[in-house]
């Protein structure tokens, strides 16, 4: 008799869990999870964070089911992305000992620490390690975005010297160490996985191998199907923004776009705002808030929405905007537009312009520039019946394809 092949033991790991935090990153590295644990020929397991715990003695716990751990995170430095937990290391290690993965895959080192990668391979030398690497954490101190302080002018190249412009409290030399810091402990990564090739690109000018990164996107949820068909009861046509309300996700852009097409007494565009302001600083939500007291009956703020509920959010609307002002590597709004069919209108820079083809996909305009966004919503507009309509991606294969070249990743064995 044939005895059964070996699973493939899988330890997800993200700096949230998406039952605490619904970054992008966390609702990512749960999706695949997910994927993961419903394989035959897996074993798969979650271990998010929540940051500072107030219990001193708390540490890895299991508060939600017998696959999901979570890690009390308690100070932090992110500068360096160290982690001064002195009881991390131990609890990190008797968790690995236990669970015995073959492969542990990170979607974040926040919270954990970089020294996490060291960690897990004195507990395990022979485990396979790879990040999924979500924005310029590593690169830039300004949160990982490359912009610079104070302006949100797009930065080109880190160097001691332009962060040291941008943060002038700390020295050059500071910033050097750092970049060493990080690298010593990137070299105990089998592999990196980089969502656009934008991103991949900005991380080999910093000192990654190339050949240690591949291309490859998120997993995401399914299109739902139990949706009924949209009716419409105007002619408007509506652009949808859906995502953190920020100051990088270029909101103000998209408001004065508004401004200038009320200006211009253009009628028949509604432009819909869903998403949360309150986690901002309070001078940007007071900014915000006046901005939106001053507009006028083409924009609606529709507030916060969660992710069982934009797939029939989006479908109300005929186009996304995406204007953010930072290089986006791969916005997971991006695949709900697709996967809900809406032509998708965004900056074009970063992840955003790979990933829309203009013209094919959806349009690009000038990144930070609120008339050539009106300009273009004016035009999408007015072409009626004639504008493109994007194919509905089948979301279900796209989810299944993901899924399996992360898998094909996890069974090589030579990746060091």
């Amino acid at each position: 008799m044939t005895a059964a092949p070996e699973k493939l033991r899988i330890l997800v790991a993200s700096h949230g869990h998406p039952a605490i935090a619904k970054g992008g990153a966390e609702i990512a590295a749960w999706r695949l999870f997910e994927e993961l644990r419903a394989k035959a020929d897996c074993e798969a397991w979650f271990l998010g964070c929540e940051g500072d715990v107030a219990d001193p003695h708390a540490r890895i716990t299991q508060p939600f089911s017998e696959r999901e751990y979570v890690y009390a995170a308690q100070g932090f430095d992110w500068f360096r992305f160290a982690n001064p937990d002195p009881l991390f290391p131990e609890a990190f290690t008797d968790l690995l000992h236990r669970l015995r993965p073959d492969v542990i895959h990170f979607h974040h080192y926040g919270r954990f620490g970089v020294e996490v990668f060291h960690i897990a391979r004195r507990a395990l030398p022979g485990v396979r390690i790879i990040l999924t690497l979500h924005e310029y954490l590593a690169i830039c101190n300004h949160f990982g975005q490359m912009v610079t302080r104070p302006h949100f002018h797009l930065c080109h190249a880190a160097s001691p010297i332009a962060c040291n412009r941008c943060f002038p409290d700390i020295e050059r030399e500071r910033f050097f160490l750092r970049r060493l810091y990080l690298q010593r402990y990137f070299a105990e990564v089998d592999h990196f996985i980089a969502p656009s090739a934008f991103l991949r690109d900005r991380y080999v000018a910093w000192g990654l191998d190339a050949a240690r990164i591949t291309v490859m996107e998120n997993a995401v949820a399914p299109a739902r199907t139990d949706l009924p068909p949209v009716t419409r009861q105007d002619k408007l046509f509506r652009a949808g923004f859906f995502g953190n309300i920020s100051a990088l996700k270029g909101i103000a852009v998209l408001l004065e776009a508004a401004r200038l097409l009320r200006a211009a007494k253009v009628t028949g565009i509604v432009i819909e705002i869903h998403g949360e302001y309150r986690l901002q600083p309070p001078e940007f939500q007071a900014a915000f808030l006046e901005r939106l007291a001053k507009a006028g009956s083409n924009v609606l703020h529709a507030g916060p929405y969660d992710e069982t509920s934009v797939d029939a959010l989006m479908r109300r609307v005929d186009v996304v905007v995406v204007p953010s002002i930072w290089w986006e590597n791969s916005p997971v709004v991006l695949q709900e537009a697709q996967r809900n069919g809406r032509m998708v209108v965004c900056s074009d820079i970063g992840g955003m312009a790979e990933k829309v083809r203009d013209g094919i996909d959806g349009y690009h305009f000038s990144a930070g520039d609120p008339q050539a966004l009106a300009s273009l919503l004016q035009r999408l507009a007015g072409a009626g019946d004639d504008a493109p309509i994007v194919t509905p991606e089948t979301s279900e294969g796209a989810t299944n394809i993901t899924v399996a070249e992360h898998w094909r990743l996890y069974r090589l064995r030579a990746m060091r």
